[in-house]
């Protein structure tokens, strides 16, 4: 598979097949994705691994935690505006579109949201945490490694969701997996094999116009 066919194949997945993934794939696609660049090569990510029955642990212990909590960076700006606040808003309605939850069912809309909490039904996930002493630029890196992991996950015939919404859970998180009080959670990537057969999953988010946001000077 070339690069161009990994970023057009790859989706954020909402269903997920409960059909296992292998330690030792997990294991090479993380070591690849480490050739990701960094600004001085310092590396800043910090991986935390669940699968097979230390995700059954993790989501046991999950259930016994406060369900959110306030998060330690914005996820959005306050007041988002256009044209990003639409793209966002669109991006919505589309999927609850496919998902056949209107917008006044806001019972179903929010259970659909708490599957976040389970990963989607993923088999596996890691967590990507950074330390506190790192700046913004250090954050652009756990982007980069990011992005090369899910494109890595493609060639492997695996899918992906890169999940924000575990930053309002982070206390949780870094109780169970053991991370130091520096580390920062930043998100949670699920994995795993798509089910072809949730309409959630033929969800293709639309990009801006080029003309919208570069120029050429």
């Amino acid at each position: 598979m070339n690069v161009s066919d990994a970023v057009a194949a790859r989706r954020s997945i909402r269903d997920f097949l409960t059909d296992p993934v292998d330690d030792e794939l997990l294991r090479d696609l993380l070591e690849r994705a480490a050739r990701a660049p960094s600004g001085g090569n310092v590396q800043p990510w910090r991986i935390y691994v669940l699968n097979g029955s230390r995700m059954t642990d993790f989501l046991d212990f999950l259930s016994t935690q406060p369900d959110i909590e306030p998060s330690e960076y914005d996820v959005y700006p306050a007041n988002l505006w256009e044209p990003h606040r639409t793209a966002r808003f669109e991006l919505g309605e589309q999927m609850y579109g496919l998902l056949d939850i209107p917008r006044e069912d806001k019972a179903g809309r929010l259970q659909q949201f708490a599957r976040n909490a389970r990963f989607f039904d993923a088999p596996a996930a890691f967590f990507i945490t950074i330390d506190r002493r790192f700046n913004e630029p250090q954050w652009s890196d756990l982007g980069m490694f990011l992005q090369t992991f899910m494109l890595l996950a493609v060639e492997a015939g695996l899918d992906t969701c890169a999940q924000e919404y575990w930053s309002s859970r982070h206390g949780a998180v870094m109780e169970f997996v053991g991370a130091p009080e520096e580390e920062m959670l930043f998100c949670g990537m699920a994995i795993g094999y798509r089910n072809t057969e949730a309409p959630v999953n033929d969800l293709v988010a639309e990009r801006l116009p080029l003309n919208t946001w570069a120029t050429w000077v």
